[in-house]
């Protein structure tokens, strides 16, 4: 087997574990949808901060790490985090903004471009062309921007 079918098999493992652990919307409580929404952000940062130092020279250039990172943050984009923004998940430990709740159609557009262009990214990144994924991880993080500005404290 491949290295890459490995991490392919090795990302899916991962969100299954993930989605597996979290019940229903109704049942979740607030601490739990906070939890789970850190977790969810910490996978994010796990895979886009290497890519990251990578495209900005701050760390060697690896074609692999690069293509595992990308697959593995576009499969995590699959999971509905959605479902841990149960309305009243507001907590001391929330960065969750209430302005999620008055906008939820915004917020669910964002979330969907943001998957959009996660999943653009593991294609272009599976291409191999260096230039074409440096673009598209800068749209990703485009979509990440613009939902922290108008839903992060």
């Amino acid at each position: 087997m491949t290295a890459r079918y490995l991490q392919g098999v090795s990302a899916g493992l991962l969100a299954m574990t993930i989605s597996a652990g979290i019940p229903a919307a109704e049942a979740v409580s607030a601490e739990k949808a906070v939890d789970y929404r850190a977790s969810y952000m910490t996978v994010l940062k796990w895979n886009s901060g290497p890519m990251g130092q990578m495209l900005k020279g701050e760390a060697a250039f690896d074609d692999e790490a690069f293509l595992g990172h990308a697959r593995d943050l576009a499969t995590a984009a699959q999971l509905d985090l959605l479902a841990a923004f149960p309305e009243g998940s507001i907590t001391e430990d929330s960065d969750a903004r209430e302005e999620i709740w008055f906008d939820w159609e915004d917020f669910e557009q964002k979330f969907a471009d943001f998957r959009a262009k996660a999943a653009a990214l593991g294609e272009v990144a599976d291409a191999g062309d260096v230039e074409a994924t440096k673009a598209a991880f800068g749209e990703l993080g485009k979509t990440c921007k613009a939902c922290h500005k108008a839903y992060k404290e």
